[in-house]
C-alpha cells in the first residue's frame, strides 16, 4: 500500500495517529498502576518517558495531548481511576499539565544534540524538571487557595522529592524499553 493511501486529508500518516492513540492509552494504562511505597507512585511518568523516547517528540506531545484531554472530558484515565477538568483544577493538575512539557524539551534536547542514549536522557530529565516546575507553581496556587497557605518548600517536599529518585528510576528502565522496542517497530 503506498504512503499517500495511508494518510488522512492533514497529510499525517494513518500510523503516526495509531501511535498516538495507543500511546495515550500506555499512559492511561500506566495512571492505573500504582506502586506501594511509603509515597505511593503510578507509572504515569514512566509511560511518558516510554512514549516519548519510543515515538519523538511530535507524536509524543500528541499523544500527552489526547491523554490530557481525554481526561479533562471525564474519562477515567488518571491516577486512580479520576478524570474531569477538577481533577486538572486541583493541586496536582499541574503535574498532569506539566507532562505537556516533558516531550517538547526532549525534542529541544535531542534536536541539538541528536539521538544518542546519553542526550535522550538527558532531554528527559530536562522534561520531567518542566513537569516539576509547573506541577510546584500549580501546587502552591491551587492547594493555597483552596486549603491555606503552602510554601514552595513545603510543595517540594510533599510533591518532588519523594519521586525524584523512582522517577529516575523509571527514566533509565523507560529509556532501555524504548532503544529496545525502536529496532522492532517502523517509525
Amino acid at each position: 500500500m503506498s504512503e499517500n493511501v495511508l494518510k488522512n486529508e492533514k497529510n499525517m500518516p494513518v500510523i503516526d495517529m495509531v501511535y498516538i492513540a495507543v500511546s495515550a492509552v500506555l499512559i492511561a494504562i500506566c495512571s492505573w498502576i500504582t506502586i506501594p511505597a511509603p509515597v505511593p507512585f503510578t507509572l504515569q511518568t514512566f509511560a511518558v518517558f516510554v512514549v516519548t523516547a519510543l515515538i519523538g517528540w511530535k507524536r509524543g506531545t500528541f499523544a500527552v495531548l489526547l491523554y490530557v484531554l481525554l481526561g479533562i472530558i471525564g474519562l477515567p484515565v488518571f491516577a486512580g481511576f479520576t478524570g474531569g477538568f477538577g481533577v486538572i483544577a486541583g493541586p496536582l493538575g499541574g503535574y498532569i499539565l506539566g507532562f505537556i512539557g516533558l516531550p517538547l524539551m526532549y525534542g529541544f534536547i535531542t534536536s541539538i544534540f541528536g539521538k544518542k542514549t546519553p542526550s535522550m536522557a538527558a532531554g528527559l530529565a530536562a522534561g520531567e524538571l518542566v513537569v516539576y516546575i509547573v506541577g510546584t507553581i500549580w501546587f502552591v496556587i491551587a492547594y493555597s487557595s483552596t486549603k491555606g497557605a503552602v510554601t514552595v518548600m513545603q510543595a517540594l517536599g510533599w510533591c518532588v522529592f519523594p519521586f525524584i529518585l523512582p522517577d529516575a528510576v523509571k527514566l533509565a528502565v523507560a529509556l532501555f524499553i524504548a532503544k529496545r522496542v525502536q529496532k522492532s517497530i517502523r517509525l
